[in-house]
């Protein structure tokens, strides 16, 4: 654990603060560590946000040290840094139960869940035919 922080300067925790300090952000950086990564279309139908704005404010964490991203196809997914993930979690800890942070869960799990009988079904159709 402590490994992680080793490498945390004023300025970095400053900017870590900063990622923290907006709503749109704080709901962005909690589904992705939740979720362990998140792509940008699942981001804006989850927390019902345009295309723009969660560009914008993955752009933001993603410059400020906090996200990393990988390109997969045409789809790109976003993933917490190993160096904030503890800070991370004990923030969460703080504010984990918000009614808003646990809606946006539930429409994750079920969007996954469609997802995955979406899956299911296209899976069993081929070998049906």
């Amino acid at each position: 654990m402590f490994m992680r922080l080793k490498n945390f300067t004023l300025n970095f925790s400053v900017q870590v603060f900063k990622c923290l300090a907006d709503d749109s952000r704080l709901r962005i950086l909690f589904q992705v560590h939740e979720n362990q990564q998140m792509c940008i279309s699942d981001l804006e139908l989850i927390l019902n946000f345009t295309q723009a704005k969660t560009s914008r404010h993955l752009l933001y964490l993603k410059n400020n040290g906090v996200l990393n991203s990988r390109k997969v196809d045409q789809w790109v997914f976003y993933n917490v840094k190993e160096e904030v993930k503890d800070l991370l979690s004990q923030a969460f800890r703080f504010v984990e139960k918000d009614q808003l942070l646990q809606k946006d869960l539930e429409t994750f799990k079920v969007m996954y869940s469609n997802r995955e009988l979406a899956l299911n079904k296209l899976h069993n159709r081929k070998w049906i035919n």
